[in-house]
């Protein structure tokens, strides 16, 4: 067996893989990527949405406060309503 010739083939074969890396080379860069103005828009959108915080806290700093000073009042009744009204939609 000659190791020459092994060799010799597979160089062949490593050639043609080049070749056919090259070809999808070109043919990517003759397609150019296009955005369509509502993809813009849906982007720029999704940054708004990631530049603002998760919590608000001018609206959760004062139940915070009650529930540390132990004056914050839960109506059962309230409460209850909302209940019964998420249990219903979820039905």
């Amino acid at each position: 067996m000659r190791i020459e010739a092994y060799s010799q083939v597979q160089q062949m074969y490593q050639t043609k893989k080049v070749n056919k890396a090259r070809q999808t080379e070109s043919t990517a860069q003759s397609n150019p990527l296009q955005i369509s103005s509502l993809g813009k828009d849906l982007q720029t959108a999704k940054s708004a949405v990631a530049a603002c915080p998760d919590i608000r806290e001018e609206l959760t700093a004062p139940i915070k406060a009650k529930v540390q000073n132990g004056t914050y009042q839960v109506d059962n009744e309230t409460f209850a309503e909302k209940l019964l009204r998420r249990y219903e939609e979820m039905r």
